[in-house]
């Protein structure tokens, strides 16, 4: 489409955007319009580093020089879908690992207030909390944001 539409169509695979003459800001923009993630295609018209710096901010999956010849399209789009597809599942993973890690800090932290306020060993904290979880038909973690909070609660009521 040109101009250049103030939003991103709903349905919609694959972008091709030629990147030459265009702000990072405005085709950043255009490309968050929608929540869904696109494969983005950049086609440039020569090489300089402030087109390969936009190339970079608008989070290309693969590029394309000017004129474009049929011989090099398929092979990026193929290249280009896969690479996002593989930044889609890394974006997955990593958010599973931190939230993993989060919660393994809550129960750390939830410990050490055990610890602190029962005057337990570190194991006996955890099984305390595991039993609570158990008991409650709950997570750990929750057991442990409980244990957080009200012991945030307690400490600020000590303040007044």
């Amino acid at each position: 489409m040109w101009p250049l539409p103030k939003t991103l169509p709903d349905k919609f695979d694959l972008v091709f955007l030629d990147v030459t003459d265009q702000s990072a800001q405005r085709l950043t923009s255009f490309l968050n319009s929608n929540e869904k993630e696109p494969t983005i295609i950049a086609i440039i018209g020569y090489e300089n580093p402030s087109v390969l710096d936009v190339i970079f901010e608008i989070g290309a999956h693969a590029v394309l020089t000017k004129p474009v010849r049929a011989a090099g399209v398929l092979s990026s789009m193929l290249m280009a879908r896969r690479y996002q597809q593989e930044q889609q599942r890394f974006k997955k993973e990593l958010k599973k690992v931190r939230e993993k890690l989060d919660n393994v800090q809550k129960v750390n932290d939830a410990k050490f207030i055990l610890m602190r306020h029962r005057g337990i060993t570190e194991r006996d904290a955890y099984d305390l909390i595991r039993k609570q979880a158990m008991t409650k038909r709950t997570t750990t973690t929750e057991i442990a944001q409980s244990i957080i909070n009200a012991e945030s609660i307690l400490s600020k009521m000590g303040d007044t």
